[in-house]
């Protein structure tokens, strides 16, 4: 439905550019668009695949690198495709100063589409009993300390960034 809609976007948006500025600047400036998006994608696909290599060599994670590069490609699609609307999103996945804001919406859509009882923060109760004998790997028997415990899950409805204390 959500490529439905933005084909018909599309549509309406090149239709209203056409007959304000003329169809053969319209087709310009829609040619124009797609070799900036490809510009920019080379440009910005390096830069993001850069980070990702980097981050590999140095062995840390690289989801905030992994997001610019999905972003990157993306962006660049939506770029290199003829249409206004697309060429809007797109540049604004491409653009390093708005991406981060792409992102965080983005995540705030997945978050909300998970369920209230699947989301965080999750509170776990243990205690400790006495050392039982338990037979080991090799047949034998040792003593193995057992947690006892249970999971709690409950919707926490709290300040961004606070976790409720553990009980």
């Amino acid at each position: 439905m959500a490529v439905g809609l933005l084909a018909l976007a599309e549509i309406i948006v090149f239709a209203l550019v056409a007959s304000w500025i003329g169809i053969g600047w319209t087709i310009l400036a829609a040619l124009a668009t797609s070799a900036l998006g490809g510009l920019l994608l080379a440009r910005q696909g390096v830069r993001a695949l850069g980070e990702l290599r980097e981050r590999a060599r140095a062995r840390r994670p690289a989801g905030r690198e992994l997001g610019d590069a999905g972003l990157v490609a993306v962006g660049g699609l939506l770029m290199v495709m003829p249409g206004f609307v697309g060429d809007l999103i797109g540049l604004l996945c491409l653009l390093p100063g708005t991406r981060p804001l792409i992102r965080a919406g983005l995540a705030r859509l997945a978050l909300s589409r998970v369920p209230d009882h699947l989301r965080g923060p999750v509170r776990v109760d243990s205690s400790r009993t006495a050392p039982v004998d338990s037979p080991g790997p090799s047949g034998g028997y040792g003593r193995v300390e057992v947690i006892e415990g249970e999971v709690v899950t409950e919707v926490v409805r709290d300040t961004p960034g606070q976790r409720p204390p553990l009980a």
